[in-house]
C-alpha cells in the first residue's frame, strides 16, 4: 500500500483528533462552568458536560469527519439515534471514571476529567467509524 492511499484510508483520522480535542474542551469547560460556577457538584456537572459534547461532537462528527451521506428523516434520526446511544455508553464510562478517580482515589477532578475523556475519545471513534456513520450501500 502506498502513502497516497494510507492517506485516504485514514483521512477522517485527523479531522477526528482535531474535533475530539474541541469536543474534550467543551466537556471540559462545560464541567468547570459547572462545577466552579455554578456549584451544581460532581456528578451534575459531569452529566451536563457530557450532554454538552456530545451535542457538539455529532454536529460536527457528521459534518465534517465522517461526511455523513445520510439525507432522508429517518436516516438522519437512525444516525443520531445510533450517536446519542453509542455516547450514552462511553459517558457511562466517563461518569464511572470521574467518580472512581475523583471520590474512590481523591485526585484531581480535572486532572481525572482528562484522562476519562481519552479513553472516551479511542472508543467513540471505534463506534463513529464502524457503526454510526459506516458507508452504507444505496438500495
Amino acid at each position: 500500500m502506498n502513502l497516497k492511499e494510507k492517506i485516504e484510508e485514514y483521512k477522517d483520522v485527523l479531522p477526528y483528533l482535531f474535533f475530539g480535542v474541541c469536543t474534550t474542551l467543551v466537556n471540559v469547560i462545560g464541567y468547570w462552568i459547572c462545577a466552579y460556577l455554578l456549584k451544581f457538584g460532581l456528578m451534575p456537572s459531569t452529566i451536563i458536560a457530557w450532554f454538552l459534547a456530545v451535542l457538539f461532537a455529532y454536529i460536527t462528527n457528521r459534518k465534517w469527519v465522517f461526511k455523513s451521506n445520510a439525507q432522508s428523516r429517518s436516516e438522519i434520526g437512525r444516525e443520531a439515534c445510533y450517536f446519542f446511544l453509542c455516547r450514552l455508553t462511553t459517558g457511562v464510562v466517563d461518569w464511572g471514571s470521574m467518580f472512581l478517580f475523583v471520590s474512590i482515589l481523591h485526585l484531581s477532578d480535572i486532572f481525572s476529567k482528562f484522562v476519562a475523556n481519552i479513553i472516551v475519545i479511542l472508543l467513540n471513534y471505534i463506534a463513529s467509524k464502524w457503526v454510526i456513520f459506516k458507508k452504507r450501500e444505496k438500495k
